[in-house]
């Protein structure tokens, strides 16, 4: 009678042909997994306008102690070579659960591992099956492993937003907005200072009101590249103005010393955050930086789970968890790892590796949580070029999809070739 009385009341939402099933298969006590495929689709698409620069990062420490290398220019008007693998759960009475791209790493794992576990489970009962992934192997606290847990999960929420014909933030309780606020995150532009701000000026024309740059230089480049860094947040703001919010990565490329450094000089620049000083395993060094700087301290994008989320709340070592939902544990373990930020009055804004888990579990949440999504302005339309309708900015915002779980489309027209890999 209850779960009658729930499918009533969607129909008041909008009725959906995956609402018409759900209503049909009402009377199933389960919604079984029968089979587990990645499918890859090839393309082609235009290549970038520019060169793309060299970011600092880890291994930085290793590579020539250049200013801004970077790559070639491609040629006018060349077109490049494009891929993408998307996950598909089949389940017995034909309903699909669809979620990409998901990277090659974490599809070997669900294809090689995964699948013989998920098949037979029921995509309903998706905190079970997300405990039974977790416990299945001893490698599953971080890594690839985890990245695939993570994508099945996102898969299994879209299944079950389309069993019940509504979109995946409506089953977590959103949404808080009909758009979302989007931040302009610039990887791949050059940071020189008239490409600066030929850019940053246009992305401020378009809407957006937050942008996040990224450092070419680190400890390897000395006091010239320290300085040059200093210079890159000088020119934004006074490029952009005072009351717009400009945000900085170092990708993992920095040590405390040289983060301390940089933030003495540029706090008077009101930086919105500085992120990934040093690898996400070295706590001390964010809780020491937290200490000496007014300015946020972020990271988390390879956060992976609630329980490395809880050791830096304890540390006091963060403001700004970035948590992705392609690597952190999908939707299920974003949705607690906002609990646990809420708790502390902490702001999540997930990592933009991909868009629509993070969008749905953003839409979910109070804007007092989550005020924003990443979005990656040069690199996310490649990633979604398959994608029929993809989620796009507009004045700076994204419309949340009326469709049913995340909604994913693909434009059969961009795609070349598609076959299923790693089958047997």
């Amino acid at each position: 009678m209850r779960r009658r009385l729930f499918l009533g009341s969607l129909a008041t939402l909008g009725a959906s042909p995956c609402l018409a099933f759900a209503q049909s298969a009402s009377r199933a006590a389960k919604l079984t997994i029968r089979d587990v495929q990645i499918w890859r689709y090839s393309g082609q698409r235009a290549a970038e306008d520019f060169a793309l620069q060299w970011q600092v990062s880890p291994f930085s420490i290793y590579q020539r102690a250049e200013s801004n290398p970077s790559a070639p220019v491609p040629a006018p008007g060349s077109r490049v070579r494009q891929q993408a693998l998307y996950l598909k759960l089949i389940t017995e009475p034909g309903l699909e659960g669809f979620y990409g791209a998901v990277d090659e790493e974490a599809a070997i794992v669900i294809a090689r591992q995964l699948k013989r576990l998920i098949i037979g489970q029921d995509a309903l009962a998706g905190e079970i099956l997300w405990d039974k992934m977790y416990r299945w192997n001893r490698h599953s606290r971080g890594g690839h492993y985890m990245m695939a847990l993570s994508a099945v999960d996102n898969a299994v929420w879209d299944l079950r937003g389309k069993y019940f014909g509504v979109p995946v933030y409506r089953l977590l309780g959103g949404p808080s907005a009909p758009e979302i606020e989007a931040y302009a995150s610039c990887l791949g532009f050059p940071s020189a200072s008239e490409e600066l701000n030929k850019r940053s000026a246009a992305l401020k024309a378009e809407g957006y009101r937050h942008q996040k740059w990224f450092f070419s230089e680190g400890p390897a480049q000395g006091t010239a590249g320290l300085l040059r860094n200093v210079a890159l947040v000088r020119n934004l703001r006074e490029a952009l103005g005072e009351e717009y919010e400009i945000m900085f990565d170092a990708y993992n490329g920095w040590n405390v010393e040289y983060a301390i450094a940089w933030a003495r000089q540029v706090e008077k620049y009101r930086p919105g955050w500085i992120e990934e000083i040093v690898q996400s395993d070295k706590i001390e060094a964010f809780r020491q930086l937290k200490s000496q700087t007014s300015i946020p301290v972020a990271t988390g994008e390879h956060f992976y789970g609630r329980w490395e989320v809880h050791e830096f709340l304890r540390a006091g070592a963060i403001d700004v968890i970035q948590a992705d939902p392609e690597w952190c544990g999908g939707v299920s373990e974003l949705v607690k790892i906002c609990t646990l930020a809420s708790l502390h009055d902490l702001h999540v804004v997930p990592h933009g590796h991909n868009i629509h888990a993070a969008l749905h579990v953003v839409a979910s949440q109070s804007p007092m949580t989550c005020p924003l999504v990443e979005y990656l302005v040069n690199f996310k339309p490649h990633k979604a070029f398959f994608e029929k309708q993809p989620l796009i900015p507009v004045r700076g915002k994204i419309r949340l999809p009326d469709r049913p779980g995340f909604g994913i489309e693909l434009d059969q027209a961009k795609i070349e070739q598609s076959e299923q890999v790693w089958a047997s």
